[in-house]
């Protein structure tokens, strides 16, 4: 069976006979997307631009206390300002959602205002001066809010506008005095902490000011002149003693007194003459008599009695003696050595004493030697410790006196800031629903349906139209061909029709023009900007 290949002809019979198949569908389609963009609620939305200015002062001359992008501020103050508390104060001071309050919860309706405030950045390509490659930076950004009251959205979002500008300044301020607080307490910790190593530097030297390390040289020094003079001390003490064992030995060779250099005299008294005689006398005796003879008995006692006699007169004689012995005059050469060995003593002694101090001292100079290296090593760790500190306490000072000047430069808003550059503004017409291009989507949706429609209800009919289709299915020829007996009936519905689709077309242009001037531009406006184009 030959393939049936329709012609434009039979595209135009196929449209003459399924012309209500494709207007039906599409008059149902246009009417319920009519119906929709009609319905459907106008929702307004009123949008605030705000700037990020850039800071009038440069950074090389005062550093900014902020720590975060412009970017990065302003999502975190976006969440600070659309709390739930805040929304919630909102929609009760502006009776928002009044409609949803009896269907949806206090957390859905924040949750649908929420998703109503529209934040959006700004973005613009720009170079970098020092590699030249370009990068996107936000410059501005917009607040806008939606809702199905003009004069509400636009106090709304003026409102929420307001409250971010303001939630920006106090971040910034809040940021720049809590950078200086900290700062500030840092450092009187830091000044405290140096203080009180201080205090323990003065104190440890105070406890081993012989044994520091500036002192070392000068213990040095000391010892060995302790050392020298010790050595000086020994060499002297040992010529003294020599001298004084000449001196010995000199006085030992000099009479005391006078008397003692006069020449001996037999001063031996009568008496005791007499006692040397007798006892001559009793020794030749015994040699010829007993101890028993009377004359040898008669001898013994006149000894023992002319010795008792010598005995006392020897005692008083040393008795005058010791009487006179003051009057008695001494020999000069006797007491110059005495004076000189009794100098020479006192000499010795002193050198002896000063030999001791020498070695004391010696002593405690060596422990200080021997003590300084572990003092060196605290007192090292203490003044390390200390410039640390010092260097960590000038750091801090110079970093908040520049957090004092940022926090100045915040409050008189000389940085980095957000300004606004076009408040909300009273919305003329409605944000959406866009009722022109639902209509238009109905139209084409409707054209596509009937177009459809038609379709399968002309491939569905099995019925044969002309003569030549009949014989292309058959294979059989046609002999003949009755043509359409068109009655006054037929004539009446073809007219009642035509009538239908003028209306229809007339209604659907009247509908379209009322929409358009209702919500798309005001005819007045359309013939103005036609006219201007055409002069």
């Amino acid at each position: 069976m030959e393939e049936n290949v329709l012609s434009p002809s039979d595209y135009i019979k196929i449209l003459k006979r399924r012309i209500w198949s494709l207007i039906i569908p599409f008059m149902m389609i246009v009417i319920i997307a009519g119906a929709v963009a009609l319905l459907l609620p106008p929702v307004y939305k009123s949008t605030s631009t705000i700037l990020i200015e850039q800071r009038e002062i440069p950074a090389e001359y005062v550093t900014s206390s902020m720590t975060t992008f412009a970017e990065q501020r302003i999502q975190s103050i976006n969440q600070r300002v659309l709390t739930s508390s805040r929304l919630l104060e909102l929609i009760n001071q502006f009776e928002l959602y009044t409609d949803l309050k009896k269907k949806k919860t206090i957390d859905e309706i924040i949750a649908k205002m929420r998703e109503d405030v529209i934040l959006e950045p700004v973005n613009v390509e720009v170079a970098d001066r020092k590699s030249g490659r370009t990068a996107t930076a936000t410059i501005a950004f917009t607040l806008s809010y939606e809702g199905k009251d003009a004069q509400k959205v636009q106090r709304v979002a003026n409102t929420i506008t307001s409250l971010f500008l303001k939630e920006d300044l106090k971040v910034r301020k809040d940021q720049a005095s809590s950078t200086s607080e900290f700062l500030q307490s840092e450092t009187e910790r830091i000044r405290e902490k140096v203080a009180e190593y201080e205090k323990l530097l003065a104190e440890f030297k105070q406890q081993n000011a012989n044994s520091l390390p500036e002192v070392f040289q000068v213990n040095m020094q000391t010892l060995d002149n302790i050392q020298r003079n010790i050595d000086r001390t020994k060499e002297n003490l040992r010529a003294l003693k020599e001298k004084e064992s000449e001196l010995r030995e000199q006085l030992a060779n000099t009479p005391m007194d006078l008397e003692s250099t006069l020449p001996q005299r037999d001063l031996k008294e009568d008496d005791e003459r007499r006692l040397e005689a007798l006892k001559m006398e009793l020794i030749n005796l015994k040699t010829k008599f007993s101890d028993l003879y009377p004359d040898v008995k008669k001898l013994k006692q006149e000894i023992v009695e002319l010795t008792q006699k010598v005995e006392q007169s020897k005692k008083e004689k040393e008795a005058e003696k010791e009487s006179k012995k003051d009057e008695a005059f001494k020999n000069p050469a006797y007491v110059t050595l005495s004076s000189r060995l009794a100098g020479i003593r006192s000499d010795v002694g002193s050198v002896k004493n000063n030999l001791k101090d020498l070695a004391k001292e010696a002593t405690v100079y060596k422990a200080r030697l021997v003590a300084t290296p572990g003092v060196e090593e605290k007192y090292n760790a203490l003044l390390t410790e200390r410039n640390f500190l010092n260097a960590k306490h000038a750091d801090l000072q110079g970093k908040m006196m520049e957090a004092h000047v940022a926090e100045e430069l915040e409050s008189k808003q000389k940085g980095e800031r957000f300004s606004l550059v076009e408040s909300a503004r009273l919305p003329e017409k409605p944000y959406k629903p866009n009722r022109l291009a639902i209509i238009l989507i109905g139209i084409v949706l409707g054209i596509g349906a009937g177009v459809g429609f038609a379709s399968i209800v002309e491939f569905s009919d099995t019925s044969f139209r002309d003569g030549e289709t009949l014989a292309r299915a058959t294979g059989f020829p046609v002999l003949t061909e009755v043509p359409n007996i068109i009655t006054r009936e037929d004539r009446t519905k073809r007219t009642i029709k035509r009538l239908v689709i003028f209306v229809t077309i007339a209604v659907i242009i009247v509908v379209s023009i009322f929409l358009f001037d209702t919500y798309v531009m005001d005819l007045d406006v359309l013939w103005a900007k036609i006219m201007r184009r055409i002069s």
